[in-house]
């Protein structure tokens, strides 16, 4: 934390998840037995607990996601496996939304009074393919609602990656065919500001396009009258050009912020995890485009 306070890196985001189907290590939420249990233990919230307290020392925000799409550290997968539903049925099955609102409900009793709390995100890039857009937008209204009720102090995020329903180049990422509509959910009068994701890729576009989609971003919120942030981007080659034109385009446009994936470190036990995207923290990638561009984000 301290190393983020000395780059004027503001916000971090972490995980508020890790849902597991035996008790072993650290985990959050086990799923067994006759119902779930939320694990306040030493190997449960108060790992989680520890880096809030890290965060209020330091001065850092932090946007705390409460479930993953993916199946990184549980996911839906967990909760509808456990209930007998599909995947997609996590966004309308009632027992599910029950056990998710009652984690939600822990985890925000817990940490509300926190100054450390930038925002409360309702998932890690929810999709749901082959499902009409209204689904995640109908359950994000009602998520945000709740969240809302439990916390009327902090702002609330979806989490999604942006997708658009139409317009574009009317690729994949303007399909709506993973079930969002960026345009619609950052209409939720409980959404307090839109997320977007970038790796060109990962979706058969250029790094170069990037641009487009960043701009695009910050058009549909201007016109919403809500921020937004590019919460999570990347490539795996030319960072320096890339990284440079896109932060180009970030300032110039009304992108709210912009956080890359994934913030590193050197530990005594090693280098934090790398899956190809990570900049550590003083590496010379991390002090010719990370620390610039946050002085330059400050000076907004």
């Amino acid at each position: 934390m301290s190393h983020l306070q000395a780059s004027k890196l503001k916000v971090l985001r972490v995980w508020g998840f890790n849902d597991v189907t035996s008790p072993s290590g650290v985990y959050f939420q086990l799923f067994s037995g006759s119902s779930p249990k939320i694990n306040t233990g030493s190997n449960g919230l108060q790992r989680l607990d520890a880096i809030v307290a890290s965060a209020e020392k330091y001065g850092i925000k932090l946007i705390i996601p409460f479930v993953n799409y993916w199946d990184d550290y549980g996911g839906m997968k967990v909760y509808a496996n456990y209930y007998g539903v599909s995947k997609n049925a996590f966004y309308t099955d009632s027992r599910v939304i029950s056990q998710y609102k009652q984690y939600i409900d822990a985890l925000v009793s817990r940490y509300r009074n926190s100054k450390a709390i930038f925002a409360w995100e309702l998932a890690n890039e929810p999709r749901c393919n082959g499902c009409p857009t209204s689904t995640i937008t109908n359950w994000a209204t009602s998520i945000s609602q709740y969240i809302k009720s439990l916390d009327s102090n902090h702002l609330v995020t979806l989490g999604d990656e942006g997708w658009f329903n139409g317009g574009g180049d009317g690729s994949y990422p303007y399909s709506g065919g993973e079930g969002i509509d960026f345009v619609k959910n950052l209409a939720i009068s409980t959404l307090d500001f839109g997320t977007a994701h970038l790796y060109p890729g990962h979706w058969s576009k250029s790094d170069s396009w990037g641009n487009t989609w960043i701009q695009e971003h910050a058009s549909a919120a201007t016109s919403a009258g809500k921020p937004y942030i590019l919460e999570e981007y990347g490539v795996t080659s030319n960072r320096g050009s890339v990284y440079g034109s896109w932060y180009n385009t970030i300032l110039g446009s009304e992108t709210a912020g912009d956080m890359y994936w994934q913030f590193g470190e050197t530990l005594s036990s090693g280098q934090t995890h790398n899956d190809g995207f990570t900049i550590y923290y003083s590496s010379s990638e991390f002090n010719s485009l990370v620390a610039p561009h946050a002085n330059a984000m400050s000076a907004k």
